[in-house]
């Protein structure tokens, strides 16, 4: 039997793939994220399915379900908020599994920034004003950063930057932030993208802790910082160009 780390996407039940949704339809068994997992992702799990939310267990607790379903003989659904390639804790999960020879699979998600990128209905990588995305977040509580991933290091490349668990540190984001952008650098705010509830913000960089303040943002928000939010004026990309000799040249950048 095979455990599968499914990304189940930013929130709504019609964002997860469909190989997800394939594969909760004959798991036996699910574990999701409480606090993330909207009710409607879980009507795709099929009846009699032993539904488990992780919201209040251990990473001990959580890998022990694994263990035990796979050797119950029960293929398990192990749903990640997003993708799992990105903040999902999956890493320390495998690692486990690995030593428990337990096989497992990993099914990719749609990541919140994307969902939030949508939401605002922007490209990140505009030619000629920013082709780097950042994805970093901010670390108060939670696990240490390593040492030379600084949001000041991040910021000097001058590249777009998307933030997560930043929300309740804006102020300290921006204190961090304007020397390398400026105050006028254009910032957006997606909460909630794709749920009931979604909020979004607009602005400068400068303006950052009074927008999200005002908006009463305060839990699962991207922060988005840099110029291709307000770019206009740029060239277009090469990619569809009439110039381009499409006879001997694959599509690509």
């Amino acid at each position: 039997m095979t455990v599968y780390f499914v990304g189940a996407g930013p929130g709504a039940a019609d964002l997860i793939t469909v190989r997800g949704r394939d594969l909760l339809a004959r798991c036996g068994v699910c574990l999701y994220p409480g606090s993330m997992t909207p009710p409607d992702l879980l009507a795709y799990c099929p009846p009699g399915a032993e539904v488990v939310d992780t919201a209040g267990l251990s990473l001990e607790q959580i890998v022990a379900k694994l263990v035990a379903a796979h050797r119950a003989g029960h293929d398990v659904a192990r749903l990640c908020s997003g993708d799992p390639s990105l903040y999902s804790a999956v890493a320390e999960q495998m690692r486990r599994l690995d030593a428990a020879d337990v096989p497992y699979e990993v099914v990719p998600g749609v990541p919140a920034f994307a969902a939030s990128a949508a939401v605002l209905k922007r490209e990140l990588t505009v030619p000629e004003v920013g082709q780097s995305l950042v994805v970093t977040r901010v670390q108060a509580r939670s696990t240490k950063m390593p040492p030379r991933e600084t949001l000041a290091a991040f910021a000097a490349t001058g590249a777009t930057l998307a933030l997560h668990l930043a929300i309740n540190h804006v102020e300290r984001v921006t204190e961090d932030l304007v020397p390398h952008y400026g105050g006028d650098c254009p910032v957006a705010v997606v909460a909630l993208a794709t749920q009931p509830g979604e909020t979004v913000v607009r602005g400068v960089l400068g303006e950052l802790p009074a927008l999200v303040e005002e908006a009463g943002m305060t839990r699962a928000a991207t922060i988005f910082v840099g110029r291709v939010l307000a770019a206009t004026n740029f060239p277009d990309s090469f990619l569809y160009s009439s110039a381009r000799d499409r006879a001997n040249q694959p599509e690509s950048l």
